[in-house]
Protein backbone atom coordinates (compact mmCIF):
# COMPACT_ATOMS: atom_id res chain seq x y z
CA UNK A 1 0.00 0.00 0.00
CA UNK A 2 2.64 2.24 0.69
CA UNK A 3 4.40 1.85 -2.54
CA UNK A 4 1.39 2.94 -4.51
CA UNK A 5 1.18 6.04 -2.37
CA UNK A 6 4.66 6.84 -3.41
CA UNK A 7 4.52 6.05 -6.90
CA UNK A 8 1.61 7.88 -7.23
CA UNK A 9 3.34 10.84 -5.23
CA UNK A 10 5.92 10.06 -7.43
CA UNK A 11 3.82 11.00 -10.69
CA UNK A 12 1.86 13.83 -8.97
CA UNK A 13 5.42 15.41 -8.89
CA UNK A 14 6.51 14.82 -12.44
CA UNK A 15 3.62 16.30 -13.41
CA UNK A 16 4.40 19.79 -11.50
CA UNK A 17 7.57 19.53 -12.52
CA UNK A 18 7.09 18.77 -16.29
CA UNK A 19 8.55 21.19 -18.87
CA UNK A 20 5.56 23.90 -20.34
CA UNK A 21 5.11 22.56 -24.42
CA UNK A 22 5.03 25.49 -26.79
CA UNK A 23 1.82 26.75 -26.64
CA UNK A 24 2.47 27.46 -22.67
CA UNK A 25 5.44 29.17 -23.89
CA UNK A 26 3.86 31.18 -26.16
CA UNK A 27 1.17 32.48 -23.94
CA UNK A 28 4.05 33.25 -20.97
CA UNK A 29 5.50 35.42 -23.70
CA UNK A 30 2.59 37.46 -24.56
CA UNK A 31 1.86 37.86 -20.96
CA UNK A 32 5.27 39.46 -20.54
CA UNK A 33 5.26 41.68 -23.24
CA UNK A 34 2.30 43.30 -22.07
CA UNK A 35 -1.17 43.18 -23.83
CA UNK A 36 -0.76 45.22 -26.28
CA UNK A 37 3.01 43.47 -27.27
CA UNK A 38 4.63 46.82 -27.11
CA UNK A 39 7.94 45.50 -25.95
CA UNK A 40 8.15 43.14 -29.17
CA UNK A 41 8.35 46.26 -31.68
CA UNK A 42 10.76 47.55 -33.60
CA UNK A 43 11.93 50.98 -32.89
CA UNK A 44 13.08 52.49 -36.02
CA UNK A 45 13.02 56.47 -36.13
CA UNK A 46 13.42 57.88 -39.53
CA UNK A 47 15.15 61.17 -39.33
CA UNK A 48 18.14 59.76 -37.78
CA UNK A 49 18.31 56.38 -39.69
CA UNK A 50 17.80 58.72 -42.47
CA UNK A 51 21.35 60.68 -41.86
CA UNK A 52 23.21 57.09 -41.17
CA UNK A 53 21.74 56.08 -44.54
CA UNK A 54 23.60 58.75 -45.42
CA UNK A 55 26.44 57.94 -44.24
CA UNK A 56 26.55 54.26 -45.25
CA UNK A 57 26.01 55.39 -49.20
CA UNK A 58 28.59 58.02 -49.28
CA UNK A 59 31.01 55.33 -47.67
CA UNK A 60 30.24 53.20 -50.69
CA UNK A 61 30.38 55.62 -53.19
CA UNK A 62 33.68 56.67 -51.95
CA UNK A 63 34.78 53.06 -51.98
CA UNK A 64 33.73 52.38 -56.04
CA UNK A 65 35.37 55.25 -57.12
CA UNK A 66 38.95 53.89 -55.02
CA UNK A 67 38.37 50.29 -56.72
CA UNK A 68 37.92 51.85 -60.19
CA UNK A 69 40.70 54.74 -60.03
CA UNK A 70 43.40 53.35 -62.53
CA UNK A 71 46.68 55.41 -61.48
CA UNK A 72 47.47 55.53 -65.77
CA UNK A 73 44.51 57.34 -66.32
CA UNK A 74 44.44 61.47 -66.27
CA UNK A 75 42.16 61.92 -63.89
CA UNK A 76 43.27 59.69 -61.57
CA UNK A 77 43.64 62.26 -58.86
CA UNK A 78 39.78 63.60 -59.34
CA UNK A 79 38.70 60.16 -58.61
CA UNK A 80 40.46 59.91 -55.63
CA UNK A 81 39.99 63.48 -54.65
CA UNK A 82 36.27 62.50 -54.79
CA UNK A 83 36.39 59.36 -52.70
CA UNK A 84 38.11 61.68 -49.83
CA UNK A 85 35.42 64.00 -49.81
CA UNK A 86 32.62 61.63 -49.78
CA UNK A 87 34.70 59.95 -46.74
CA UNK A 88 34.49 63.24 -45.08
CA UNK A 89 30.87 63.84 -45.95
CA UNK A 90 30.19 60.95 -44.33
CA UNK A 91 32.04 62.18 -41.27
CA UNK A 92 29.48 64.56 -41.31
CA UNK A 93 26.58 62.71 -41.99
CA UNK A 94 27.91 60.23 -38.83
CA UNK A 95 28.50 63.61 -36.66
CA UNK A 96 24.97 64.78 -37.05
CA UNK A 97 23.11 61.05 -37.00
CA UNK A 98 23.75 60.72 -33.05
CA UNK A 99 22.55 64.57 -32.55
CA UNK A 100 19.42 64.02 -34.34
CA UNK A 101 18.48 61.20 -32.01
CA UNK A 102 19.54 62.73 -28.96
CA UNK A 103 17.88 66.19 -29.35
CA UNK A 104 14.78 64.05 -30.23
CA UNK A 105 15.05 61.50 -27.79
CA UNK A 106 15.12 59.15 -30.62
CA UNK A 107 17.58 56.88 -29.41
CA UNK A 108 17.40 52.89 -29.85
CA UNK A 109 19.33 49.96 -30.32
CA UNK A 110 18.34 49.96 -33.79
CA UNK A 111 20.00 53.23 -34.64
CA UNK A 112 22.89 52.10 -32.92
CA UNK A 113 23.45 48.62 -34.97
CA UNK A 114 22.61 50.46 -37.73
CA UNK A 115 25.46 53.56 -37.13
CA UNK A 116 28.37 50.66 -36.76
CA UNK A 117 27.65 48.99 -39.60
CA UNK A 118 27.53 52.10 -41.57
CA UNK A 119 30.47 52.91 -40.01
CA UNK A 120 32.55 49.62 -40.61
CA UNK A 121 32.31 50.62 -44.54
CA UNK A 122 32.98 54.61 -44.33
CA UNK A 123 35.29 54.59 -42.24
CA UNK A 124 36.55 51.01 -41.82
CA UNK A 125 36.65 49.48 -45.78
CA UNK A 126 37.14 52.87 -47.49
CA UNK A 127 39.89 54.13 -45.43
CA UNK A 128 41.62 50.85 -45.56
CA UNK A 129 41.58 50.45 -49.68
CA UNK A 130 42.06 53.94 -50.00
CA UNK A 131 45.62 53.66 -48.67
CA UNK A 132 46.68 50.23 -50.27
CA UNK A 133 45.45 51.87 -53.68
CA UNK A 134 47.95 54.98 -53.14
CA UNK A 135 50.38 53.77 -51.17
CA UNK A 136 50.75 50.15 -49.82
CA UNK A 137 50.73 48.47 -53.28
CA UNK A 138 53.63 50.44 -54.40
CA UNK A 139 55.72 49.99 -51.13
CA UNK A 140 55.33 46.04 -51.42
CA UNK A 141 55.72 45.10 -54.87
CA UNK A 142 57.12 41.98 -54.31
CA UNK A 143 54.92 41.03 -51.56
CA UNK A 144 51.18 42.60 -52.01
CA UNK A 145 50.13 40.08 -49.78
CA UNK A 146 52.04 42.76 -46.82
CA UNK A 147 50.26 45.87 -47.93
CA UNK A 148 47.21 43.94 -47.85
CA UNK A 149 47.68 42.82 -44.24
CA UNK A 150 48.31 46.30 -42.92
CA UNK A 151 45.34 47.35 -44.57
CA UNK A 152 43.35 44.17 -43.23
CA UNK A 153 45.06 45.21 -39.63
CA UNK A 154 43.01 48.17 -39.75
CA UNK A 155 39.87 47.10 -40.53
CA UNK A 156 39.79 44.37 -37.95
CA UNK A 157 40.88 46.83 -35.11
CA UNK A 158 37.55 49.39 -36.69
CA UNK A 159 35.16 46.58 -36.56
CA UNK A 160 36.18 45.36 -32.90
CA UNK A 161 36.69 49.16 -31.62
CA UNK A 162 32.61 49.91 -32.72
CA UNK A 163 31.50 45.78 -31.08
CA UNK A 164 33.28 46.91 -28.14
CA UNK A 165 31.03 50.44 -28.21
CA UNK A 166 27.78 48.43 -29.14
CA UNK A 167 28.43 46.19 -25.66
CA UNK A 168 29.17 48.76 -23.56
CA UNK A 169 26.65 50.99 -24.64
CA UNK A 170 23.89 48.16 -24.46
CA UNK A 171 25.11 47.52 -20.14
CA UNK A 172 23.44 49.91 -17.65
CA UNK A 173 26.33 50.47 -15.69
CA UNK A 174 28.73 50.80 -18.32
CA UNK A 175 30.27 54.53 -17.45
CA UNK A 176 30.12 57.74 -18.78
CA UNK A 177 28.65 58.49 -21.62
CA UNK A 178 30.88 61.78 -22.36
CA UNK A 179 33.60 59.45 -23.31
CA UNK A 180 34.81 57.32 -25.64
CA UNK A 181 37.11 54.38 -24.71
CA UNK A 182 39.49 54.35 -27.67
CA UNK A 183 40.20 56.60 -30.56
CA UNK A 184 36.82 56.58 -32.56
CA UNK A 185 36.93 55.49 -35.91
CA UNK A 186 35.09 58.18 -37.63
CA UNK A 187 38.36 60.26 -36.62
CA UNK A 188 40.63 57.96 -38.01
CA UNK A 189 38.89 57.65 -41.36
CA UNK A 190 38.63 61.54 -40.97
CA UNK A 191 42.54 61.77 -40.26
CA UNK A 192 43.34 59.38 -42.66
CA UNK A 193 41.37 60.92 -45.30
CA UNK A 194 42.27 64.38 -44.63
CA UNK A 195 46.00 64.10 -44.45
CA UNK A 196 45.80 62.42 -47.83
CA UNK A 197 43.32 65.26 -48.82
CA UNK A 198 46.26 67.87 -47.97
CA UNK A 199 49.15 65.45 -49.47
CA UNK A 200 47.09 65.63 -52.81
CA UNK A 201 46.91 69.34 -52.50
CA UNK A 202 50.48 69.74 -51.69
CA UNK A 203 51.44 67.94 -55.12
CA UNK A 204 49.25 69.88 -57.00
CA UNK A 205 50.84 73.10 -55.70
CA UNK A 206 54.18 71.83 -57.09
CA UNK A 207 55.89 70.90 -53.92
CA UNK A 208 57.50 67.39 -54.32
CA UNK A 209 55.98 64.91 -51.31
CA UNK A 210 58.54 62.58 -51.33
CA UNK A 211 59.02 60.13 -48.99
CA UNK A 212 56.18 61.46 -46.76
CA UNK A 213 53.05 59.57 -48.77
CA UNK A 214 54.10 56.59 -46.77
CA UNK A 215 53.61 58.16 -43.12
CA UNK A 216 50.14 56.85 -44.30
CA UNK A 217 50.77 53.18 -43.31
CA UNK A 218 52.35 54.37 -40.55
CA UNK A 219 49.22 56.79 -39.74
CA UNK A 220 47.43 53.19 -40.31
CA UNK A 221 48.79 50.82 -37.76
CA UNK A 222 49.14 53.35 -35.05
CA UNK A 223 45.49 54.27 -35.59
CA UNK A 224 45.07 50.65 -35.47
CA UNK A 225 45.98 50.12 -32.21
CA UNK A 226 44.64 53.84 -31.17
CA UNK A 227 41.04 52.24 -31.89
CA UNK A 228 41.14 49.40 -29.56
CA UNK A 229 43.25 51.03 -26.59
CA UNK A 230 42.19 52.07 -23.25
CA UNK A 231 43.17 55.98 -24.35
CA UNK A 232 39.50 58.03 -23.63
CA UNK A 233 38.29 60.70 -25.59
CA UNK A 234 35.57 63.26 -25.08
CA UNK A 235 32.49 62.42 -27.16
CA UNK A 236 31.34 65.78 -26.51
CA UNK A 237 27.77 64.90 -26.76
CA UNK A 238 26.84 67.79 -24.79
CA UNK A 239 27.41 69.67 -27.84
CA UNK A 240 24.52 70.06 -30.01
CA UNK A 241 21.82 71.58 -32.18
CA UNK A 242 20.38 72.90 -28.24
CA UNK A 243 24.17 73.52 -27.08
CA UNK A 244 24.78 77.40 -25.19
CA UNK A 245 27.59 79.08 -25.54
CA UNK A 246 29.75 82.82 -24.49
CA UNK A 247 29.08 85.36 -26.90
CA UNK A 248 32.29 86.01 -28.42
CA UNK A 249 32.84 82.13 -28.72
CA UNK A 250 29.57 81.95 -30.82
CA UNK A 251 31.05 85.40 -32.96
CA UNK A 252 34.45 83.08 -33.41
CA UNK A 253 32.40 80.28 -34.17
CA UNK A 254 30.70 82.11 -36.92
CA UNK A 255 33.87 84.06 -38.42
CA UNK A 256 35.49 80.50 -38.85
CA UNK A 257 32.86 78.68 -40.66
CA UNK A 258 32.66 81.93 -42.99
CA UNK A 259 36.21 81.99 -43.58
CA UNK A 260 36.22 78.09 -44.09
CA UNK A 261 33.57 78.30 -46.41
CA UNK A 262 34.55 81.75 -48.84
CA UNK A 263 38.61 79.94 -48.49
CA UNK A 264 37.40 76.12 -48.65
CA UNK A 265 40.20 75.27 -51.31
CA UNK A 266 42.89 76.83 -49.77
CA UNK A 267 42.57 76.38 -46.27
CA UNK A 268 40.72 73.24 -45.95
CA UNK A 269 43.15 70.52 -47.05
CA UNK A 270 45.27 72.29 -43.93
CA UNK A 271 42.54 72.87 -41.71
CA UNK A 272 40.79 69.17 -41.80
CA UNK A 273 44.40 67.33 -40.44
CA UNK A 274 45.44 69.86 -38.01
CA UNK A 275 41.09 69.48 -36.26
CA UNK A 276 41.89 65.16 -36.30
CA UNK A 277 45.42 65.68 -35.45
CA UNK A 278 44.65 67.83 -32.34
CA UNK A 279 41.60 65.71 -31.41
CA UNK A 280 44.22 62.52 -31.49
CA UNK A 281 46.81 64.39 -29.23
CA UNK A 282 44.46 65.80 -26.90
CA UNK A 283 43.27 62.42 -25.91
CA UNK A 284 46.38 61.85 -24.32
CA UNK A 285 46.84 65.11 -22.94
CA UNK A 286 43.10 65.87 -21.60
CA UNK A 287 43.92 64.09 -18.16
CA UNK A 288 46.88 66.58 -17.38
CA UNK A 289 44.72 69.66 -17.68
CA UNK A 290 43.02 71.28 -14.93
CA UNK A 291 39.38 70.16 -14.26
CA UNK A 292 38.05 73.39 -14.99
CA UNK A 293 39.78 73.62 -17.84
CA UNK A 294 38.01 70.05 -19.01
CA UNK A 295 34.37 71.47 -18.28
CA UNK A 296 35.19 74.46 -20.47
CA UNK A 297 36.20 72.29 -23.12
CA UNK A 298 34.22 69.56 -23.21
CA UNK A 299 30.56 70.37 -21.58
CA UNK A 300 27.49 72.88 -22.13
CA UNK A 301 27.38 76.53 -21.22
CA UNK A 302 25.41 78.96 -20.37
CA UNK A 303 24.72 82.05 -22.82
CA UNK A 304 26.92 84.39 -21.34
CA UNK A 305 26.56 88.29 -23.57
Amino acid sequence: MRQSDTTEGRARRSQKVRAPDSNEKMVAQHENSGADGSNTKLRIFILPNLMTAGNLFCGFLALTNIVQADPAREDFNNIILKALLLILLACLFDLLDGRVARMGGLESPFGREFDSLADIVSFGVAPAFLVHRIVLKDVFIQHQEIGWFIASVYLICGALRLARFNVMAAEPDSGSNNEFLGFPIPAAAGLVASLTLFLMWWEDKGFSTGQWRYVLPVLLVFLSAMMISEVRYPSFKGVGFRTRGRFLTIVGAILFIGLIFILQNKILPIILPLIFTAYLIYGFVRLRLPRKRLREIEEEEDLEL
